[in-house]
């Protein structure tokens, strides 16, 4: 049986998940191992929320918001930016590896664009193999290889 990733999907309620809902009313082929939760704002999204995610057994997170310069709450989506670099680099330091974890903009009208970007995810997500994380042994391996 082909390995099938989890993916959660972090959705702007203004902008993404109106492309979500829209898509899923064209019959768009998105990804049936997508879940979508959606957020007021992309800027809302603690990172916290992504390791909890990863944690409880999804292979990636896809979060969707406002193109820059038309978020509803002015700059949510310039926070979001800066939030996901410091979480991107977080979870390198973790062991995990780059890929796992995706920032798009997708404007309401951009149905096709998100079940694209969905297809796309799950394909890199395929090419990782599920999320193991690394256990403090082979943290502590690698640092002293480091070191």
């Amino acid at each position: 049986m082909a390995y099938e990733p989890k993916l959660i999907g972090i959705l702007c309620h203004w902008c993404s998940y109106s492309a979500s809902d829209a898509a899923g009313a064209a019959r768009l082929a998105v990804p049936a191992n997508l879940r979508t939760m959606r957020v007021m704002c992309t800027g809302r999204v603690a990172p916290a929320l992504v390791v909890q995610a990863l944690k409880q057994g999804a292979d990636g997170v896809l979060i969707c918001g406002c193109h820059l310069g038309d978020c509803h709450y002015t700059s949510g989506n310039h926070r979001a930016v800066g939030r996901i670099h410091l979480l991107e680099r977080l979870l390198t330091d973790l062991g995990l590896e780059a890929g796992r974890l995706r920032l798009e903009w997708i404007s309401a009208s951009e149905s096709e664009r998100y079940a694209e970007v969905a297809r796309e995810m799950t394909e890199r997500l395929r090419s990782l193999a599920p999320l193991r994380w690394p256990t403090l042994d082979t943290v502590t391996q690698e640092a002293n290889q480091d070191g």
